[in-house]
């Protein structure tokens, strides 16, 4: 696995390689929205799993939905309660939305903020980005950066240093790439239904 400063991750986000960092569930395998086939390619993943919109924050996913204003309230006060968090909203995508994250064009997106300092960091950095978990389909979970390059060794991740300079301005300290990153748990996914929320799977969040 590329072992990256944080200028170049960024750099490789845009040419549209995969990437992957720790968030506070399990670590993330993401590329650019428009990029998100070449997610599909490496997990071997089946097109009727969209993939999630990850960010920094609230406004930079706010142009990938569409909805009235009382909808936009009831979204914000759960984000409010939830984010960042292991909670991940399916809401009515916009146009801006990428056939390559959604290949079936169901008209909805996963989005989600992680309460994971390094992770918002970054996307904070290269701007939303299509994850989801980092392991062939059907496998479980990779939990630690040194399983993921191992199974994944063309895929970019921050140098130790890179991490450290972060995580140091950040302050937190660093964790092992041989340690668990993150909860282990999957998020707990809900989507919106026109006047109430429906979960479609029990995280580690509990609503």
């Amino acid at each position: 696995m590329p072992q990256v400063s944080l200028t170049q991750l960024v750099a490789a986000v845009g040419a549209g390689e995969l990437v992957s960092f720790p968030t506070d569930t399990v670590p993330a395998l993401a590329a650019r929205p428009e990029a998100g086939d070449r997610i599909y390619t490496a997990k071997e993943r089946s097109p009727d799993k969209p993939l999630i919109l990850m960010g920094a924050a609230l406004g930079d996913l706010l142009p990938y939905v569409t909805g009235s204003k009382a909808e936009l309230a009831q979204w914000t006060a759960i984000v409010a309660q939830h984010w960042p968090g292991a909670l991940t909203l399916v809401l009515p995508a916009s146009g801006r939305l990428p056939a390559a994250m959604n290949p079936q064009n169901t008209g909805t997106i996963g989005l989600r903020v992680p309460d994971h300092p390094l992770a918002r960091h970054l996307l904070a950095h290269t701007g939303p980005l299509a994850t989801t978990s980092a392991n062939r389909s059907g496998q479980p979970p990779l939990e630690t950066m040194s399983a993921i390059a191992a199974s994944f060794p063309q895929v970019c991740t921050l140098s130790p240093a890179a991490q450290t300079e972060i995580y140091g301005a950040i302050g937190c300290e660093r964790p092992s790439d041989d340690q668990p990153q993150g909860s282990g748990l999957p998020s707990t996914v809900v989507r919106w239904q026109g006047s109430r929320w429906d979960v479609l799977r029990e995280g580690a969040v509990t609503l």
